[in-house]
């Protein structure tokens, strides 16, 4: 290995990346690179923010291969029968599990009340309560929680099970992924003291015992590494099937444009980075980086910060160009 490179890229991470916790590179399957920093070891799990989501996508797509959500196209008001629609409100009665997943559903603000789905007792009815309104189906519209939230409370239905007992039983083990407990924060200092506390894991569940969809999910960066290589596999591992090879090809390709950050493609809580990169990405630099084409998996764990520096630029100028040099000199 290229160990003056090697001494650069982690003199830039120390230097502009300041809050990585840990980095995996993998290619052709190959563990190239594995390092941690700011005191963070293999085992330490981590709270990879939004990453939870394009876990989740995982979790839909199994339940679609299981049969337990005979579709994408249903609509999400079907698993709610006993939600009460405003009179008048007809746009909430259009929404679908794919709008939810390409992030296509209107609401009813204009600025997502963050404060309010973080204290409520029940997210899943304020998410509900806040769908539709005069926005359109079918354009880009970003929800960092409430929306994507709404995906647990259908999982939920949909299987008659706790979303970590399917997550572990469908996805986890078999990948051999340790996601042991639920985690409860029932206030707003708990909720900020376990964002950056190395000896936290778990997935956070909301007052009504639901896991989170949108965030709260603890993974280390050989976890969030397995999943990457779990799609790159198109879904197999050790043999198996786990994720259905057209769920993850419709997965991450794009079905909506979001103009807001950068002109980014969107798939099923994916981002489409160009045609042969996908990502999963999370608030402060957490990151599953999946090149198709390289065929390389980078996860890039990170303690939380604001305006974190853009990882993906990480990744293309510096870690791909060093590790597919040193794959080709093996």
């Amino acid at each position: 290995m290229n160990q003056k490179k090697i001494e650069e890229l982690e003199k830039t991470i120390n230097s502009d990346y300041s809050n990585i916790a840990g980095i995996i590179v993998k290619k052709n399957g190959i563990k190239l690179y594995e390092k941690y920093f700011n005191g963070y070891a293999i085992n330490n799990a981590i709270h990879v923010a939004s990453v939870t989501k394009s876990v989740f996508s995982a979790l839909i797509g199994i339940a679609i291969d299981k049969g337990y959500i005979k579709s994408i196209n249903r609509k999400v008001l079907d698993f709610f029968p006993d939600y009460t629609v405003e009179i008048g409100e007809k746009t909430i009665q259009g929404v679908t599990i794919r709008n939810l997943l390409t992030m296509t559903a209107p609401y009813k603000y204009k600025t997502e009340p963050y404060e309010k789905f973080f204290t409520s007792q029940n997210p899943t009815k304020d998410a509900l309560d806040l769908l539709g309104g005069e926005g359109a189906i079918g354009e880009f519209n970003y929800s960092a929680i409430g929306g994507t939230h709404l995906l647990s409370g259908i999982l939920v239905r949909a299987t008659g099970q706790s979303i970590l007992d399917f997550a572990t039983e469908k996805l986890f083990s078999p990948l051999g992924i340790n996601v042991t407990h639920n985690l409860v924060l029932r206030n707003k200092e708990e909720h900020m003291a376990v964002m950056n506390d190395k000896n936290t894991s778990g997935w956070v569940v909301d007052p009504q015992g639901i896991n989170t969809a949108s965030w709260g999910l603890f993974l280390t960066p050989t976890d969030m590494a397995k999943i990457g290589q779990l799609y790159l596999n198109g879904g197999t591992w050790d043999g198996k099937q786990i994720v259905s090879a057209k769920w993850i090809s419709e997965s991450t390709i794009e079905h909506s444009r979001c103009f807001q950050w950068g002109n980014l493609s969107y798939g099923y809580l994916w981002w489409i980075i160009d045609k042969d990169c996908y990502a999963a990405l999370g608030d402060g630099g957490n990151v599953i980086y999946v090149n198709a084409k390289k065929e390389m998996v980078i996860s890039i764990a990170s303690i939380f910060m604001p305006d974190a520096k853009d990882r993906i630029e990480l990744i293309k100028e510096y870690i791909e160009p060093i590790f597919v040099e040193e794959y080709l000199q093996r």
